[in-house]
């Protein structure tokens, strides 16, 4: 088991949650965290080199539509943990696709392979309908999107969106609406969609629920963007304290505050970074190979302020 040093950030009191603290534990290969009670559903894979590469993609984002509740009292929101089946991730953003309102995760979280299976197009994961409890919710939400199974019942080639492709929608139900605030906690935004891909060295905030230990706090974090790599699937970030175990799935923003990635890789190599999916080619991967076309990213509701919160 390696022991992660903590330290830094910047603490957000958020709605309180509805898990107990868990463990978690974390290998020292190319590898998830394992399944079980008290452990965490995390991909975070060890990796030890980059290559880069930057290409543009293109999606879309809604405007947050009257009827979210104030972001203060919010209970279902960005950063909230999620379990599915005893593994616990981080939502990323709220998307919306008509009346219907989702959670996004990373779509490793309901894997029922073996820690050393990370290929997305070769690793087992639980069914489309697989019910995912949400902290702040009143009822389970139901996962109808998970880009592993749509890349394997495409037979999808592409070794890139294989390594990276790696999100998934968990539909809120109907009763829990009155709950959700689409702002990310403490930075505000997202302000819109980035389909350009991260400058070598420019500010990136996210954030992770690994560290609230069930009481809703949420780590929010600044860093800098390192590389675009894998044909622009994947964005390496290096923040103050690297996300770890629990994190997974978290959101993160650019410098503009648009939502640019999925958190789903840690990289020790090189004092610790992350790999983030890009969320655009996700978004776009997920309206060719599914029936969610019209599924769009909710923005914020709370004005981003990176600049005057960190930076």
């Amino acid at each position: 088991m390696i022991g992660i040093a903590l330290g830094g950030g910047v603490w957000y009191q958020g709605a309180t949650g509805a898990f107990a603290g868990r463990g978690w534990r974390f290998g020292t290969s190319l590898q998830r965290a394992g399944r079980g009670v008290g452990m965490v559903g995390m991909r975070l894979r060890l990796v030890v080199s980059l290559v880069g590469a930057a290409v543009l993609a293109a999606a879309g984002s809604a405007s947050a539509a009257p009827g979210w509740t104030g972001a203060a009292n919010a209970t279902v929101h960005p950063g909230v943990r999620t379990m599915t089946n005893s593994a616990q991730c981080t939502a990323n953003f709220v998307f919306r696709g008509g009346s219907k309102v989702y959670l996004g995760q990373a779509a490793h979280c309901a894997t029922t392979g073996d820690t050393s299976q990370t290929n997305g197009c070769t690793s087992p994961s639980l069914p489309l309908g697989t019910q995912v409890q949400i902290a702040g919710a009143s009822r389970p939400g139901v996962l109808v999107y998970s880009s592993w199974l749509a890349m394997q019942a495409a037979r999808e080639t592409d070794a890139n969106a294989c390594a990276h492709n790696d999100f998934a929608l968990v539909e809120l139900d109907a009763s829990d609406l009155g709950r959700v605030n689409p702002s990310i906690p403490f930075w505000g935004g997202p302000s819109g969609l980035n389909t350009e891909g991260l400058r070598q060295g420019e500010a990136v905030a996210t954030y992770g629920s690994s560290l609230g230990g069930g009481t809703g706090v949420v780590n929010a974090k600044q860093g800098t963007a390192q590389d675009d790599t894998d044909g622009g699937w994947n964005h390496t970030i290096v923040t103050s304290t690297p996300g770890i175990p629990g994190d997974s799935g978290s959101a993160v923003l650019d410098s503009a505050g648009r939502a640019v990635g999925v958190l789903s890789t840690l990289n020790l190599s090189g004092g610790g970074s992350n790999g983030a999916g890009d969320l655009s080619r996700e978004l776009a991967y997920l309206r060719t190979h599914s029936s969610l076309r019209n599924v769009s990213l909710v923005t914020g509701t709370e004005h981003f302020r990176g600049s005057q919160a960190l930076w």
